[in-house]
């Protein structure tokens, strides 16, 4: 078996969001919307910090779809649109969807965003990846891990392009890969484990 996923290193993540734009970018998402989001930790704004002056501090928490092994959203997702596949990732088959948006309900994570109207762009065209498909108002998105480029043995661009390399990309089937060694020896986590989704991405200082 494969189950792909991300292990992101809070330590070395600088808030810079240069994996939510590279995101935006190669996955050709409208106005107004993230897959990928950088929060700041501890506070209500973005970019504030916990703390009195001058013993301040700041954190980051990158947060994008987890790639649940029991995925909410699957559960209760009338049509089958939303799917597991071969690889361990969670994807939406735009086809089906309905946008009854029941799986924005039921993740956790509020990990998906919905085309309430037609997909616009500041450029006023496509961008990004070729291979990645169009999507239509009245249907969901969220992250894919960059399914079309890690079919091809491409890591996701979020990972490509961290200048901090803070994510490492990787099969949790395979103990030998670096992602499973990173796990490990970082003792990572996941975010909400009590909700009993079991998260692919996991998270280490």
């Amino acid at each position: 078996m494969t189950r792909l996923a991300i292990a992101i290193d809070k330590h070395r993540c600088i808030g810079c969001n240069t994996c939510a734009n590279a995101c935006k970018m190669s996955n050709n998402v409208p106005d107004g919307m993230l897959w990928n989001r950088v929060l700041t930790e501890g506070v209500d704004l973005y970019d504030g910090a916990q703390g009195s002056y001058p013993y301040l501090s700041r954190s980051y928490l990158p947060i994008a779809c987890q790639h649940c092994d029991n995925a909410a959203c699957q559960r209760v997702c009338p049509t089958g649109a939303t799917y597991k596949d071969d690889k361990g990732r969670i994807e939406i088959d735009y086809d089906k969807c309905i946008g009854c948006r029941m799986c924005m309900a039921a993740c956790p994570y509020n990990a998906r965003t919905f085309n309430w109207n037609e997909p616009k762009r500041a450029t006023g065209f496509d961008y990004g990846d070729a291979r990645v498909p169009a999507r239509r108002k009245g249907v969901m998105e969220k992250c894919t891990l960059c399914k079309e480029r890690t079919d091809a043995g491409e890591v996701p661009m979020c990972v490509l392009c961290c200048p901090g390399d803070a994510r490492v990309y990787g099969d949790l089937d395979d103990p030998d890969s670096e992602i499973s060694r990173v796990i490990r020896d970082n003792h990572a986590y996941v975010l909400l484990e009590e909700k009993g989704t079991k998260p692919k991405v996991h998270y280490f200082n």
